[in-house]
């Protein structure tokens, strides 16, 4: 299967374990050994100020840190949009990649444009994911910067209702359908 970097997750309803029910997930590494995400639509009550006060002037004190995933959520993750891509521990897609846990925030800060601190990320064994794929659990749309950095309330909704066709209809499925 080819390399599904930089590409979303999007959940399909029928997926519902509760780490990933109606999530979208940045997939940020993919090879033949697993892949390794980000969910982008969970944010935690928890600030950057609470909770990793040396992000601050990188992320922003009233900004919240997101829930990226179920594996390792005490673990800090920072994904960035950097003016020089260079400046990255790794890139995921475009301008967007991730900080070096060995970086100054202060420098990353002058090289960013912005910044999101996540909490955990989702991971996939070798095959788990190309067999998630062939259940029909994830559907898969282009990543563009503003689903990673963007304040939408409903990300899953508004990614399903870019997908276009059959999926806009699918975006305005509510959170429980049998309340409808």
């Amino acid at each position: 299967m080819e390399s599904l970097q930089g590409q979303l997750l999007i959940a399909a309803p029928s997926l519902v374990d509760p780490n990933f029910r109606r999530t979208v997930v940045l997939i940020a590494q993919h090879t033949e050994d697993g892949a390794m995400g980000l969910v982008l639509n969970r944010r935690s009550e928890a600030t950057i100020a609470e909770a990793v006060p040396p992000l601050v002037r990188l992320a922003g004190g009233d900004a919240f840190v997101w829930a990226g995933g179920p594996v390792e959520p005490g673990g800090v993750i920072v994904v960035a949009e950097f003016e020089e891509t260079g400046d990255a521990a790794e890139m995921i897609f475009g301008d967007v990649g991730f900080m070096s846990a060995e970086a100054d925030p202060l420098e990353v800060a002058d090289g960013t444009r912005r910044a999101r601190v996540y909490a955990g990320y989702a991971g996939w064994g070798a095959g788990q994911l190309e067999a998630e794929l062939e259940e029909e659990a994830w559907f898969v749309e282009r990543a563009v910067e503003e689903d990673v950095f963007g304040t939408s309330d409903d990300l899953w909704s508004d990614v399903l209702a870019r997908k276009g066709g059959p999926f806009t209809l699918l975006s305005k499925m509510p959170p429980d359908p049998s309340l409808n």
